[in-house]
């Protein structure tokens, strides 16, 4: 058997060089592939028998296996497109394939694949796809809470509806109001011509009077607040001081906030009345013609509010945590002004884009954010037994276990997993390869020489 068992181990090892060949040839013609993952070879040896001692055993034939990489990252390369990924670390996104067209309206299989394929893109129905025609799926997201909406990942639908406009309900407003306003009737010499006018103190000022209370008022700051319908009115800010000297009490400044009502008739509308204390910290708050003190007596409360012809209603202008000061500052106007709201007008769908959380965020023109989808990465017991698919993709498989949606990696945008074959490494082992194979033919064919000899011999 000597003879026939070296032409039976010469065909295996050609069988065994010839499947590594073709490992290295898909290899090499998937090395600019995203996402995928090389094939290597590996062999063994099935020994053909022998006797219980060393001396009598021969080496036998061989076979070989494919052994996947799976866990060997590719080189991560930066793209400028928004919605490609990358995946740093373990995990596969999760996605699946469209089944059928009905009505217009694209059905998916119910059955779940895995990539590492990144190139995602929105097609014409706003599903994010990759080049291989697998469909991107995630957890949607609840507009309020940011929490994920089920317990199953769906197929990634982005909306393009446009966000509705919120109300402003909250002005959160921060200065320092100088000691002497330098207002523009001030001489330099009496502190009282820096100060309200004791005929316009208290109260709206109208119209005729405002030219009047310009000259005795300084400037808070503007910023600009949305109605229910998302319209915009423009929230002008000005302050005037007046002094309290209630018998008996020190005599502690007074501030009165004034809002334009936008060349109505009143032309300014008194907010409310605030005392500092000697030290400038904001203590006593009093209602004025259209607000009201908060329940926390930290600012107040605008019922209606109407500017030009623009009306908004209940709406609190906050000085909580000491942002309303009254330090001495010798340029006489409010300094550190800031006046934020938290309103908007209605916005149209402008673009998307990816965290490194893995969520999907949507971009609107009205300069609001909205969290839509959480991409779940998919991770395994044994990777290594996930069942390989058209598009650098995987199946689940017994062997692999099911997917955990818990763990993985991190996501980074803009960024692309290149393949993990290499091309100079692929090289090298194709050498080998091919030595390989011509050894083993060159067995072959000293046993079939062999074979010729033993046969002449008895002709």
């Amino acid at each position: 058997m000597g003879i026939y068992g070296a032409i039976n181990s010469a065909v295996s090892g050609l069988t065994a060089q010839a499947q590594a060949l073709e490992n290295i040839s898909g290899n090499v013609s998937n090395s600019q592939t995203t996402g995928f993952k090389r094939l290597d070879t590996s062999f063994s040896d099935l020994v053909a028998g022998g006797g219980a001692r060393q001396a009598d055993q021969v080496a036998g034939t061989t076979y070989a296996t494919s052994r996947a990489t799976n866990t060997v990252q590719g080189d991560i390369s930066a793209s400028d497109v928004d919605t490609y990924m990358a995946i740093s670390g373990e995990g596969y996104f999760v996605v699946t394939s469209a089944a059928d067209v009905v009505d217009g309206q694209t059905t998916f299989q119910d059955a779940s694949y895995y990539t590492r394929a990144g190139d995602f893109e929105l097609d014409d129905n706003n599903y994010l796809v990759n080049a291989s025609q697998y469909y991107l799926k995630g957890f949607e997201l609840d507009a309020t809470t940011g929490n994920a909406v089920g317990d199953s990942p769906t197929v990634i639908q982005i909306s393009d509806q446009p966000l509705a406009a919120q109300a402003t309900t909250l002005i959160d407003y921060q200065a320092n109001l100088p000691r002497v306003p330098d207002t523009t009737d001030y001489d330099d010499s009496d502190e009282d011509t820096a100060l309200l006018g004791a005929a316009l103190a208290g109260g709206n000022i109208s119209s005729a009077n405002e030219s009047t209370f310009l000259d005795q008022s300084i400037t808070g700051g503007s910023t600009t607040v949305y109605n229910q319908n998302g319209t915009a009115m423009n929230v002008e800010v000005r302050w005037a001081k007046t002094l309290n000297a209630d018998a008996g009490v020190p005599q502690d400044d007074t501030w009165a906030l004034y809002i334009s009502s936008g060349g109505n008739d009143p032309a300014w509308l008194e907010i409310g009345t605030i005392d500092f204390t000697s030290s400038g910290v904001m203590q006593n708050l009093t209602a004025g013609a259209n607000g009201a003190v908060n329940g926390t007596s930290n600012g107040f409360d605008i019922a209606t509010l109407t500017v030009g012809d623009v009306t908004a209603t209940n709406i609190e202008f906050s000085l909580a945590g000491g942002s309303l000061t009254q330090f001495s500052d010798p340029t006489g106007v409010a300094t550190s002004v800031s006046v934020d709201q938290d309103g908007y007008a209605a916005g149209e769908l402008e673009g998307i884009s990816i965290d490194e959380s893995g969520r999907i965020n949507a971009s609107y023109s009205n300069n609001q954010t909205r969290s839509l989808y959480r991409i779940p990465l998919a991770t395994f017991d044994a990777e290594q037994n996930l069942k390989r698919v058209d598009g650098a993709a995987f199946a689940a498989t017994p062997d692999s276990g099911e997917a955990d949606l818990t763990g993985g990696g991190s996501i980074s945008a803009k960024s692309l997993e290149l393949s993990n074959a290499d091309i100079a490494s692929e090289f090298s082992k194709l050498i080998v390869t091919q030595q390989a194979y011509s050894a083993n033919s060159r067995v072959v064919t000293s046993a079939q020489g062999m074979l010729d000899d033993a046969l002449n011999m008895i002709r």
